[in-house]
């Protein structure tokens, strides 16, 4: 079987997409803390990466933050913060583990955008940006890489996670939340995590440098 690594193994997406690979793939997990299963799962943070002596066939960087403010609230911390776990994470990551995807021939990294990142939306400043400098990693490494691992990027709307709790707390906010939505739903973890275990797969052998936006048809979509 292919091996894949996930890290922020601890997130609800990672957990449905961990879920959706365990019959077909060797999941090694890397997180803050204990997972409650999984023989393969490193305790680290980012500036303590294990070695893992591997062939990784795939990575995931599931690790995100939503911190929505208006501009005037932000303060240059909020920036570096986000930057912080979104990119310099996703860097430091995928710099550790090269080596290991080298290896495979042709591995599939997926990384996490957002819908914010491309649709101008009030008090996202702070991680639209960051999250549009994943886009960049995103396509600067797949021409750097070409033929050797491919990197691809999702970009979700408004999920049904943790992260997402406080905009979900109350019927109504969940209400008008689908309803921006041309679907006319939240998202779910499973829909986040069928795209990755898709770029991940063969599949998807002949994608690489792009951003694959899973939003409900937010960004592309009109419906009124």
């Amino acid at each position: 079987m292919k091996n894949v690594l996930i890290a922020g193994a601890n997130s609800k997406i990672a957990g449905s997409l961990i879920h959706s690979l365990e019959n077909e793939y060797n999941i090694y997990t890397l997180s803050r803390t204990e997972l409650l299963s999984g023989d393969n799962h490193y305790i680290a943070d980012l500036d303590s990466l294990p070695d893992i002596e591997v062939e990784f066939d795939g990575l995931v960087y599931a690790p995100g933050t939503i911190n929505l403010k208006p501009f005037r609230g932000l303060k240059p911390d909020d920036f570096r913060h986000d930057m912080e776990i979104n990119l310099i994470g996703a860097v430091k990551v995928i710099n550790k583990y090269l080596k290991n995807l080298t290896k495979s021939g042709l591995a599939s990294v997926v990384l996490f955008s957002s819908v914010a990142a491309t649709n101008g939306m009030p008090y996202h400043a702070s991680i639209a940006s960051t999250k549009a400098a994943i886009e960049g990693l995103t396509r600067s490494l797949a021409a750097e890489y070409a033929g050797k691992i491919r990197f691809n990027a999702i970009a979700p709307s408004l999920t049904d996670t943790p992260l997402a709790e406080r905009l979900l707390r109350t019927d109504s906010q969940r209400e008008s939340s689908a309803m921006m939505h041309p679907m006319k739903r939240i998202g779910s973890s499973a829909d986040i995590a069928s795209a990755a275990k898709f770029l991940l797969s063969d599949e998807s052998s002949w994608i690489t440098g792009q951003v694959i936006a899973v939003d409900g048809g937010l960004s592309t979509l009109k419906t009124k």
